[in-house]
Order: C-alpha cells, then sequence, then structure tokens
C-alpha cells in the first residue's frame, strides 16, 4: 500500500510540474527526465509528515532501484534523501506501476557496482561528483 497521508507538492515548479504530468497520465507522460527514463520516488517528510514526491532517474536491476542524492552537485544533500533516512519505508512509481519498497544506502562494493549502473544510464553523475565536496548517496529500493 502507498504512503498515505498529506500529499506537499514539491516547491520546485520543475519537479511539482514533472510529477503532476507524470500522475495525470497515469505514468505514460513526462516519464523522461533530462532525456532519460525516470520515476517518481515517495517519501514521508521528516519534519511534517507529509507524502513528498520527486522525480528522479530510473536505474534499475532485478526489481530494485536505486536513488542517487546527486543534486546537480550542490554542496548539500537533498531532501527526499534526508527524508528517507528519517523513514526508510518509501513508495516508488515506475510508469503505470506503484510499489512500496525499503530504502537502504549502500556502501563499499555494493555501492561501486550500483553507482557503475547507474553512471551508465546517466553520465552526468560522474560530473556531479566531480563538482562537490560530499559524497553523493546511493540509495537501493527493495520491494517490501
Amino acid at each position: 500500500m502507498p504512503l498515505e497521508g498529506t500529499y506537499e507538492p514539491n516547491a520546485w515548479d520543475v519537479a511539482r510540474n514533472q510529477v503532476e504530468l507524470y500522475e495525470s497520465s497515469g505514468g505514460t507522460k513526462g516519464t523522461t527526465l533530462q532525456g532519460v527514463p525516470c520515476v517518481v520516488l515517495w517519501t514521508r517528510g521528516r519534519r511534517s509528515g507529509a507524502v513528498r514526491k520527486a522525480p528522479l532517474v530510473r536505474v534499475e536491476r532485478d526489481g530494485r532501484y536505486v536513488v542517487v542524492g546527486s543534486m546537480g552537485g550542490a554542496p548539500k544533500h537533498p531532501v527526499w534523501y534526508l527524508n528517507l533516512l528519517a523513514d526508510p519505508d518509501v513508495s516508488l512509481q515506475d510508469g503505470p506501476v506503484l510499489g512500496d519498497f525499503r530504502a537502504r544506502e549502500l556502501t563499499g562494493d555494493e555501492k561501486a557496482d550500483w553507482w557503475a549502473l547507474a553512471t551508465s544510464v546517466f553520465p552526468t553523475y560522474a560530473r556531479y561528483q566531480e563538482r562537490t565536496e560530499r559524497e553523493i548517496p546511493v540509495v537501493l529500493l527493495e520491494p517490501r
């Protein structure tokens, strides 16, 4: 069952509009982000408790996904990443399919493996890592 509660739309117009198009079309429109397939990640706001939604690059293997907290190489982590650290139970919409997942931050060889896949899908992630001093988090989403 997807996350329940009051939905609080993203403050950033680009993200909010992408989610609205994705959802209003049943996952048939708005399914690309910067030229690559995307998904919509649902998290619970760590302060507000509201449901938050973020369009992210689709990186999937064998029914598991990773989300990359790049924020374009900004010096701080994206809010969705901070939210899933506080509550790792999330939902994810991939096209018309909405599922429930448990998030787990990756480290070591497991992170390197998924990072390689993520950068093969969206090579710009490597440039984002070069832009920032923080280590960009890679979070695995496994079905609940």
